[in-house]
């Protein structure tokens, strides 16, 4: 397919040349404006197909109205909230991002913070420079035996997960998405992660929900004092309350890789030169680590994201052009989830009377396809009210093991199929959802390796 005419696309930021290169090579015409304003790329806009952004500025709804003749945008990072996604949804618009990109720069990011914060290395060093050599003052903590809790259990926090995997600690999680849990941290209900957690990693997006999601009531609510580790978004995070909760040892020491009040575009910190109090504070505490949003931004993810960006916007023009027939539909069942009217005693009965090894979800059942391959099949009773079966009044829904989730979303869609929200993806696999002609939702699923690690 020659697409020189016909695909035009636009980068306003600049990215490894991996990405310009590839996508050069695949046909796509490429063309670069890193310095114009907002309104002077709208005014051109409509030229092109496709844009790919950073964060230089945000495209609302300005501006994709005036981009009429947009097939995608692709992000090269992890989120999307410098986007108006519904509205550019409503136009047709692909959404690309890449989280697999970056992730386990984030989490060995995570890592090395919690690690430092726990043994006062930062500390260490400004005093052995200063001509200071204190041992008791810099005593430090073990992880072995702690219990770290992770909100938002997608890429990045499934990520961290895996490094803690050679600490004797446990690792529990909360996402608002069920059946995110896997052997790295049992899913739990935030409630009972803050009654049990000794360290608190944020890895959630920027949403309504989350913004000043860690605020004085918040912290509070945690049984024991704990650590706090933010490598997400810094609005999570009301600087305020944490200074508070440093000072009277309800936080025990805080590792910021983000801040409150940095600007959108991650490449400043403040407009002006008044520094907030509760910032200023952070500053002098020896407890705080600070870095200048970096945990998704080393050497090797500049050009996994760039990578993963350009495969995701070829697999929008070219689908996968090897084994189409095969991949083309589904290769096993998934899962199957119900609605029940009380979900807890009909796992304990189908544990105590059929030996299903249940957990707070359901059951899995392991086996091998024809070619030996690891798969799983999940079997999940869901309260009665709830919405994940949205926008379907069934009882049920199941959940399908595809091969190729992107080039088969893609072919369902220029066949006219319903298509609910965006793939999302983790460490276990790809997820997208469709509607079949009765209105039944259908979950689509394409694993990989670590599902089964």
């Amino acid at each position: 397919m020659h697409l020189q005419d016909t695909v035009k696309i636009l980068h306003i930021d600049s990215n490894h040349p991996i990405l310009w290169n590839t996508l050069e090579e695949a046909g796509f015409s490429n063309e670069a404006d890193y310095k114009s304003t907002k309104e002077e790329v709208e005014a051109k806009i409509h030229n092109y197909s496709g844009v790919v952004i950073r964060s230089r500025f945000k495209i609302d709804k300005q501006f994709i109205d005036a981009a009429n003749n947009l097939k995608f945008i692709a992000r090269v990072g992890a989120g999307l909230e410098s986007i108006d996604t519904e509205y550019a949804e409503s136009k047709g618009i692909a959404l690309i991002a890449a989280p697999e990109g970056n992730r386990n720069a984030v989490g060995e990011q995570a890592l090395g913070m919690l690690l430092s914060l726990f043994n006062n290395l930062n500390r260490a060093d400004r005093q052995i420079r200063n001509g200071e050599w204190i041992r008791e003052g810099n005593r430090g903590h073990e992880l072995d035996g702690k219990t770290v809790g992770l909100i938002g259990y997608g890429n990045m926090g499934k990520s961290f997960a895996k490094k803690l995997r050679g600490f004797d600690v446990e690792v529990l999680c909360y996402d608002i998405k069920p059946f995110v849990g896997d052997a790295n941290a049992k899913q739990v209900s935030l409630e009972e992660l803050q009654a049990k957690a000794d360290v608190l990693s944020l890895h959630t997006p920027s949403t309504p929900e989350t913004d000043t999601m860690v605020n004085a009531d918040f912290i509070d609510a945690f049984a024991k004092p704990f650590w706090l580790i933010n490598t997400a978004r810094g609005k999570a995070v009301v600087t305020s309350a944490l200074a508070d909760a440093l000072q009277n040892k309800k936080v025990l020491g805080a590792a910021l890789d983000v801040l409150e009040y940095e600007k959108s575009s991650f490449e400043h910190l403040f407009t002006d030169e008044n520094l907030p109090p509760a910032f200023e504070y952070l500053l002098g505490a020896d407890n705080v680590l600070l870095s200048p949003h970096i945990a998704g931004w080393t050497f090797e993810s500049h050009i996994r994201l760039a990578e993963v960006i350009t495969d995701k916007i070829k697999a929008l023009y070219f689908g996968n052009a090897t084994h189409t027939e095969q991949q083309a539909g589904v290769i096993g069942i998934g899962g199957i989830f119900f609605k029940a009217k009380d979900p807890v005693a009909l796992r304990n009965w189908y544990k105590q009377y059929l030996g299903l090894a249940t957990d707070d979800y359901g059951c899995t059942f392991w086996w091998k396809d024809n070619n030996g391959n690891a798969a799983s099949t999940q079997w999940s009773p869901f309260k009665e009210d709830t919405s994940y079966f949205n926008p379907s009044q069934k009882e049920f829904m199941q959940n399908f093991r595809v091969h190729n989730l992107d080039g088969l979303l893609l072919k369902l869609k220029n066949e006219g199929v319903t298509i609910i929200g965006e793939p999302e993806t983790y460490d276990y696999g790809k997820f997208g959802w469709i509607i079949d002609p009765e209105g039944n939702k259908i979950e689509l699923w394409q694993p990989n390796d670590r599902a089964f690690l």
